[in-house]
């Protein structure tokens, strides 16, 4: 069973038609035991799946909300993910996907590119930014190559 918060063990309880004051009294004892913990949960899954999926804050905010983390937990949370850590991380999305989208149009490329930021939780300013940084570099690589000289056969 994946782990759970709370939260989710109460909705879970609820369903199943458990009384309140039975379904609070395993929800005390489990939390008394370690069995749940919602700081550790939120650490997990912020670790998970920024390394996995390259979400960033708002988005894994957004998600250990919709499990029902109380809002400072989410905030110690995510605070732990490094800025820098999310900058690297919104580059290598980028420079994953960059391949996939050449031969189309410079602001359709930073559309689809920014859009799929955005999908993850990027801010606009950063994925904008980290998208031409990527689209100046390809276009730095290419003319570099292209400008290189033609081997002399004719020697």
């Amino acid at each position: 069973m994946a782990p759970r918060t709370r939260a989710q063990l109460a909705e879970a309880l609820r369903k199943r038609e458990v009384p309140d004051e039975a379904a609070e009294a395993v929800l005390e004892r489990f939390s008394e035991v370690g069995l749940i913990d919602d700081e550790a949960f939120a650490a997990a899954w912020v670790s998970s799946r920024h390394s996995g999926r390259g979400l960033a804050r708002r988005a894994l905010a957004s998600e250990l909300r919709h499990r029902g983390v109380a809002e400072d937990t989410v905030k110690e949370a995510v605070e732990q993910l490094d800025p820098e850590q999310e900058v690297e991380t919104a580059r290598r999305l980028v420079a994953r996907k960059l391949s996939s989208t050449r031969g189309l149009e410079s602001a359709v490329r930073t559309r689809r590119l920014a859009g799929m930021l955005a999908r993850k939780g990027y801010g606009p300013g950063l994925a904008f930014r980290v998208v031409r940084e990527a689209l100046e570099s390809e276009e730095a690589e290419n003319s570099a190559f292209s400008a290189e000289p033609d081997y002399p056969y004719d020697e």
